[in-house]
């Protein structure tokens, strides 16, 4: 009986011996097989997740950020414990212990389920990274074992943290946010270390299933899992009875159910400007390192300014469009059913696709037409105002500047979407009454830049990036008009001549392939022989045309490319008057040029581009400062920056043309327009049937310009450079100058000032004064009287003979003005002709 007894259990021992090793050998042959093509998992000891790119004002604030999935990558180390003890009670207690895997816990699930439990997975936070970061999510047998054998691989190659930090930087947890940084915002607009017990204990609870714990909708069972996670963090030691019970009954208030304010409401609606950092930095880096790569960008903008650049651009746009008289509306409207109750219609007005980022300190508002009353009256529900017993209305006094109109009634129906802003005293600021606005069908663009360094200061691309996004400073391709003379006139200084240079205005005539070409003066004159100086403030078109036939089209072409305007401009004569298409971008950049005394400047919209890791990985200022590394610098001196830019044109030629387009402000075409504090010089530009109207200047220290017209070009009517887009100019720089200041424009060595007739180019003394006294700048060598008696440019066109020797400009005012000639004789001028309204040239 024994030895049968220990027979039995000797074949038992043998048996359970034999599975035992067969069991063995196939569960390592099984691992074997599933771990020979495994991912690399030494690759997550340098993973880098996608994370948000932001981008900062030079004030150091978040202005935008762009994310495909948004996440904010925090080092472990930065990561408070609190959160670690949060998310290790809800998915992995024995964290910091197991190897990778956990068998006691696979146990306790596997015993659950046999005894009709929740079937769970046991997965531990190591098995978790494994999944997201290296396998699929397929719930398969396959990618368990795969599972478990990068777990035990991982736990051997990183430290527990590091494992804990790819885990809490890739998780997502709802709400489009990916890590626990960016849930911490996205929930309760806090930093990790804000978070209080209850709110970390809540984001811990959301891995699991972050669709079925929604705060607002799932706020019951994101009570019951987030109390679950306090409670595991009690037990395992990480809270104590007190902060338990305190965070259990605490109600959840997050973002979503409005008891916190979100942090998007501290970030400013998206600009052009930031946009356009969007535009060219996805090229220069590529979309995918820009919309992951945590970038940490440094815009040039000045907010101040960037809002008085749209303000200014607005106002013009709206002055245009409300002095045609056409109510057009928003073409957006609202079903009368939705309209019963207050809580009704505000809520289909927050759902209507309408700009929301007009005129922010004057606010625009969306409204929506609730009533109109037996008088014609419309009442409103205006988003963000407060309805009252009397309600909000629009009445008959309103209708002033819309034609054919009397009453709000035959203008609008019930149900209506419209933008209305208050209108209130200039006295003390008190409510008059609420007024419709539109937006506008004409658009442009404007751009504003530091014409030494290139930083752009503010660009508005239209007039609202939320109603419609295509930028019209860097992406619409208009005709400046006569905004490029002032190239011409740099090509022809540069090649020996001089603001006192007499050219012939008179008539011309030019074969083209598609038949003769007439261009003529937008005043339909001609004025004879007239000095370079008169030609450009009064922007005159024949002149011009001489002068670019004389200096020959390819040298034209050639300067406005080394400027920038164009990247390879055609030389045809009508692309002297503006004809050829650019944008304000690079026209400003261009002017720039002429401020700075004729050096390159390349126009940037971002100082500094640093990595996830605080790396710079781009700098636009290459200068240096040559006295940094002293210990000290004597009283009152600064240190000196160096620069190596590239001379476009000689520093001489850029103070004489700054010296003409300083005329265009004082008696040309922008005179009584820009009226700044400072020196400013700047030139109007006005295209053929007056489609685009333009005006680029600058100061010492800025350069800006505007441009106005149709997005699909058709006559503005009667609209002109000066006119139009001059006050956006002189608006912007009032306000720039009162920052930057300015001052008078630099004098290059190597020449010497002489009074000149402006009309006549003759020399005169010294001692002469008087409206039509210019002193001009010469090269030392240079001959003054070259424009008087000397060469005089008639462009071989050999017409003009019987026009007046010397004609008074467009501008000039009073009749039979006497002037005092080089040889000292008195001289009567006839009356100017009248030409009506201002002219500005333009394309003809």
């Amino acid at each position: 009986m024994l030895r049968a007894l220990t027979s039995l259990f000797g074949g038992l021992f043998t048996l359970l011996t034999t599975g035992a090793l067969f069991a063995a050998l196939l569960i390592g042959g099984i691992f074997w097989m599933y771990g020979r093509e495994l991912p690399d998992h030494d690759d997550l000891a340098t993973y880098a997740p996608k994370t948000i790119s932001r981008i900062y004002s030079t004030e150091g604030r978040i202005i935008d950020e762009f994310a495909v999935e948004r996440r904010l990558f925090v080092p472990a180390s930065d990561i408070p414990d609190l959160v670690k003890q949060a998310f290790i009670s809800a998915e992995d207690k024995n964290f910091y212990s197991h190897r990778g895997y956990d068998p006691l816990g696979m146990v306790a699930a596997a015993v659950d389920a046999a005894q009709g439990g929740r079937l769970r997975g046991a997965s531990t936070i190591t098995q978790q990274v494994m999944k997201n970061f290296l396998l699929s999510g397929d719930r398969s047998v396959e990618r368990k074992i795969k599972e478990l054998i990068l777990a035990s691989r991982v736990e051997e190659a990183l430290p527990k943290d590091k494992i804990l930090e790819l885990y809490l930087n890739e998780i997502y947890l709802g709400v489009n946010s990916y890590g626990v940084a960016a849930a911490a915002q996205s929930y309760f607009n806090k930093d990790l270390d804000e978070l209080s017990p209850g709110e970390a204990a809540y984001l811990a609870a959301l891995p699991k299933a972050p669709s079925n714990l929604h705060p607002v909708r799932d706020y019951d069972a994101a009570i019951a899992r987030r109390n679950f996670v306090l409670r595991e963090m009690l037990e395992n030691g990480y809270i104590s009875d007190a902060a338990y019970e305190a965070a259990k009954g605490a109600p959840l208030q997050t973002v979503q159910s409005d008891d916190l304010e979100g942090y998007r409401t501290e970030l400013p609606p998206r600009t052009y400007f930031t946009d356009e950092i969007r535009r060219q930095l996805s090229g220069t880096f590529g979309e995918e390192e820009f919309f992951g790569g945590g970038l940490t960008i440094r815009a040039t903008v000045d907010p101040e300014l960037q809002i008085e650049a749209a303000a200014a651009l607005r106002e013009a746009l709206e002055d245009y469009d409300r002095a045609l008289g056409r109510w057009r509306g928003s073409g957006k409207t609202i079903e009368a059913d939705r309209l019963g109750s207050e809580d009704a219609w505000r809520a289909a007005l927050a759902e209507v696709d309408i700009a929301r980022d007009i005129d922010l300190e004057n606010e625009w508002h969306p409204a929506v037409v609730l009533a109109l009353s037996d008088a014609g009256n419309a009442r409103l529900g205006i988003e963000g105002v407060e309805e009252t017993e009397e309600g909000n209305w629009v009445t008959s006094d309103d209708m002033g500047w819309i034609s054919r109109a009397s009453r709000p009634s035959e203008i609008l129906e019930v149900g209506d979407v419209v933008h209305v802003r208050k209108m209130t005293s200039d006295d003390d600021g008190s409510f008059i009454r609420w007024t419709l606005r539109q937006v506008p069908e004409v658009e442009g663009g404007f751009m504003a830049m530091d014409v030494h360094n290139g930083r752009v200061i503010a660009m508005q691309g239209g007039f609202s990036y939320q109603h419609s996004v295509f930028n019209r400073a860097t992406q619409a391709t208009r005709q400046p008009g006569s905004a490029f003379k002032p190239f011409v006139y740099a090509a022809a200084l540069d090649s020996g001549y001089t603001p006192a240079t007499i050219v012939v205005d008179a008539p011309i005539e030019v074969d083209t392939a598609q038949g003769v070409w007439r261009p003529k003066n937008s005043s339909n004159k001609f004025y004879g022989p007239t000095p370079l100086r008169t030609g450009i403030e009064q922007s005159r078109n024949l002149m011009t045309v001489r002068l670019a036939q004389e200096v020959g089209m390819d040298t034209v072409a050639r300067y406005a490319e080394e400027f920038g305007v164009y990247d390879d401009m055609s030389p045809f004569l009508a692309n002297a008057l503006g004809s050829e298409e650019t944008t304000i971008f690079k026209m400003v950049a261009a002017y720039s040029m002429f401020a700075n005394g004729g050096q390159r400047v390349e126009p940037t919209l971002v100082d500094r581009v640093q990595d996830r890791w605080g790396k710079t990985v781009y700098r636009h200022d290459q200068r240096s400062c040559a006295d940094c590394t002293l210990a000290s610098l004597p009283s009152g001196e600064a240190p000196r920056i160096v620069a190596d830019n590239e001379r476009v044109i000689d520093a001489i030629t850029a103070y004489q043309l700054t010296s003409m387009l300083q005329g265009v402000v004082q008696r040309g075409t922008a005179a009584g327009i820009v009226t700044l504090p400072v020196p400013v010089a700047g030139k109007t530009g006005t295209t053929n049937d007056a489609k685009d109207v333009w005006f680029v200047g600058f100061t010492s220290n800025i350069a800006a310009g505007c441009y106005i017209g149709y997005d699909r070009p058709r006559s503005l009517g009667r609209a002109y450079g000066g006119t139009t887009c001059g006050p956006v100019f002189d608006r912007f720089m009032k306000k720039a100058t009162a920052k930057y200041g300015g001052g008078k424009f630099k004098v290059p060595p190597g020449g010497h000032f002489v009074k000149i007739d402006r009309f006549s180019g003759a020399r005169l003394p010294d001692s002469a004064s008087g409206p039509n006294v210019v002193a001009e700048y010469f090269r030392d060598g240079a001959d003054p009287l070259m424009g008087f008696g000397g060469a005089v440019v008639d462009g071989g066109f050999a017409m003009g003979s019987n026009l007046p020797m010397f004609s008074r400009g467009e501008t000039d005012r009073g009749s039979g003005e006497v002037v005092t000639t080089s040889t000292g004789r008195q001289v009567k001028i006839a009356p100017k002709a009248s030409f009506g309204s201002m002219s500005s040239g333009g394309l003809y």
